[in-house]
């Protein structure tokens, strides 16, 4: 019962530890996204390759490429996160 006992208290710390971490993204992301309003980083969304169209009425814009460069960075973020934690 004892051991028991100890691998839960584990396990509940370790997901706090997560819960923790996922808070700190959910505000940095939060962060980002308000300043992103004001500013534009690195150019995101205004790449060449990004498609944007105005017509009389309405206008239509697709990020593609903006979007395949933010997709790579963030896989070689989860995959450089990945390395460094395993045991």
């Amino acid at each position: 019962m004892d051991t028991r006992g100890r691998v839960n208290a584990m396990t509940s710390f370790q997901f706090g530890k997560i819960l923790v971490v996922l808070g700190v993204l959910l505000v940095a992301a939060g962060l980002l996204v308000m300043a992103g309003t004001r500013v534009s980083f690195f150019g995101l969304g205004r790449l060449p390759g990004d498609v944007a169209y105005k017509g009389k009425i309405w206008a239509f814009y697709f990020p593609i490429v903006s979007c395949l460069v933010l997709s790579i960075v963030l896989t070689l973020a989860v995959w450089l996160i990945s390395l460094l934690t395993r045991r």
